[in-house]
Protein backbone atom coordinates (compact mmCIF):
# COMPACT_ATOMS: atom_id res chain seq x y z
CA UNK A 1 0.00 0.00 0.00
CA UNK A 2 1.52 3.16 -1.09
CA UNK A 3 2.13 5.83 1.82
CA UNK A 4 0.00 8.65 0.59
CA UNK A 5 -2.79 6.45 0.14
CA UNK A 6 -3.12 4.71 3.39
CA UNK A 7 -2.82 7.90 5.20
CA UNK A 8 -5.62 9.50 3.33
CA UNK A 9 -7.70 6.28 3.54
CA UNK A 10 -6.68 6.43 7.12
CA UNK A 11 -7.62 10.16 7.61
CA UNK A 12 -11.48 9.76 5.49
CA UNK A 13 -12.08 6.38 7.88
CA UNK A 14 -11.82 8.37 11.26
CA UNK A 15 -13.71 11.63 9.50
CA UNK A 16 -16.39 9.20 9.02
CA UNK A 17 -16.16 8.32 12.19
CA UNK A 18 -16.07 11.61 13.86
CA UNK A 19 -19.05 12.95 11.18
CA UNK A 20 -21.11 9.69 12.49
CA UNK A 21 -20.94 10.71 15.95
CA UNK A 22 -21.27 14.39 14.89
CA UNK A 23 -18.06 15.87 15.90
CA UNK A 24 -15.94 16.69 13.35
CA UNK A 25 -16.06 20.00 13.64
CA UNK A 26 -13.31 22.27 12.77
CA UNK A 27 -11.00 22.10 15.86
CA UNK A 28 -11.34 18.30 15.71
CA UNK A 29 -10.36 18.10 12.21
CA UNK A 30 -7.28 19.51 13.26
CA UNK A 31 -6.47 16.83 16.05
CA UNK A 32 -7.07 14.75 12.75
CA UNK A 33 -4.47 16.39 10.79
CA UNK A 34 -2.01 16.58 12.97
CA UNK A 35 -2.54 12.47 14.11
CA UNK A 36 -2.07 11.82 10.21
CA UNK A 37 1.28 14.18 10.17
CA UNK A 38 2.60 12.03 12.97
CA UNK A 39 1.80 9.04 11.28
CA UNK A 40 3.36 10.32 7.81
CA UNK A 41 6.70 10.88 9.59
CA UNK A 42 5.98 7.17 11.70
CA UNK A 43 4.94 5.06 8.60
CA UNK A 44 8.29 6.78 6.18
CA UNK A 45 10.18 5.09 8.91
CA UNK A 46 8.92 2.01 8.54
CA UNK A 47 6.78 1.63 5.07
CA UNK A 48 5.44 -1.99 5.98
CA UNK A 49 3.57 -0.51 8.36
CA UNK A 50 1.28 1.38 5.99
CA UNK A 51 -1.52 -1.46 6.91
CA UNK A 52 -1.43 -0.38 10.26
CA UNK A 53 -1.78 3.48 10.26
CA UNK A 54 -5.97 3.45 10.10
CA UNK A 55 -5.92 2.18 13.50
CA UNK A 56 -3.04 4.39 14.45
CA UNK A 57 -4.88 7.26 13.47
CA UNK A 58 -7.95 6.44 15.17
CA UNK A 59 -6.38 5.57 18.47
CA UNK A 60 -4.31 8.90 18.43
CA UNK A 61 -7.46 10.81 17.50
CA UNK A 62 -9.27 9.21 20.38
CA UNK A 63 -5.80 10.26 22.95
CA UNK A 64 -6.02 13.57 21.70
CA UNK A 65 -9.88 14.06 21.90
CA UNK A 66 -9.88 12.13 25.56
CA UNK A 67 -7.68 15.22 26.84
CA UNK A 68 -9.57 18.08 25.41
CA UNK A 69 -13.31 17.19 25.33
CA UNK A 70 -13.83 13.25 26.60
CA UNK A 71 -14.30 9.99 25.82
CA UNK A 72 -14.95 9.21 21.78
CA UNK A 73 -16.65 7.07 20.64
CA UNK A 74 -18.71 6.24 22.80
CA UNK A 75 -19.63 2.67 23.08
CA UNK A 76 -23.23 2.09 21.57
CA UNK A 77 -23.78 -1.38 22.98
CA UNK A 78 -23.37 -0.40 26.98
CA UNK A 79 -25.59 2.67 26.70
CA UNK A 80 -28.24 0.94 29.89
CA UNK A 81 -25.15 0.09 31.88
CA UNK A 82 -25.26 3.80 33.26
CA UNK A 83 -21.03 3.81 32.88
CA UNK A 84 -20.26 5.44 29.39
CA UNK A 85 -16.91 4.06 27.90
CA UNK A 86 -15.51 4.45 25.25
CA UNK A 87 -14.47 1.64 22.45
CA UNK A 88 -11.34 0.45 21.94
CA UNK A 89 -8.98 0.06 18.58
CA UNK A 90 -8.52 -3.64 18.15
CA UNK A 91 -5.66 -4.61 17.04
CA UNK A 92 -3.92 -1.76 18.63
CA UNK A 93 -0.96 -2.37 16.23
CA UNK A 94 -2.35 -4.67 12.65
CA UNK A 95 -4.37 -4.46 9.50
CA UNK A 96 -8.25 -4.00 9.61
CA UNK A 97 -8.81 -2.04 13.22
CA UNK A 98 -12.37 -2.39 15.06
CA UNK A 99 -13.88 -0.38 17.24
CA UNK A 100 -14.59 -3.34 20.26
CA UNK A 101 -16.02 -2.79 23.61
CA UNK A 102 -13.76 -4.39 26.16
CA UNK A 103 -16.39 -4.17 28.90
CA UNK A 104 -19.07 -6.49 26.70
CA UNK A 105 -15.98 -8.06 24.17
CA UNK A 106 -17.75 -7.56 21.28
CA UNK A 107 -16.84 -6.28 17.86
CA UNK A 108 -19.26 -3.11 17.62
CA UNK A 109 -17.69 -1.48 13.59
CA UNK A 110 -14.42 -1.27 11.56
CA UNK A 111 -12.95 1.49 11.88
CA UNK A 112 -14.81 4.16 9.56
CA UNK A 113 -17.50 2.39 10.16
CA UNK A 114 -19.72 3.70 13.10
CA UNK A 115 -22.22 5.82 10.79
CA UNK A 116 -24.61 3.01 10.77
CA UNK A 117 -24.83 2.30 14.64
CA UNK A 118 -25.55 6.26 15.97
CA UNK A 119 -24.95 7.10 19.44
CA UNK A 120 -21.47 7.38 19.11
CA UNK A 121 -20.83 10.83 19.77
CA UNK A 122 -18.04 12.58 22.00
CA UNK A 123 -19.09 13.00 26.10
Amino acid sequence: MELEQALHAARALVMADLAAGDVARADVVSLVEDAVAHRRWWVEQWPEGAPFVAGLVAQDVQDALLERYGRWPLCPVCTDSGDPHALDVEPELGPDPHWVCGKAGVVVARVGGLGGLGGAAAG
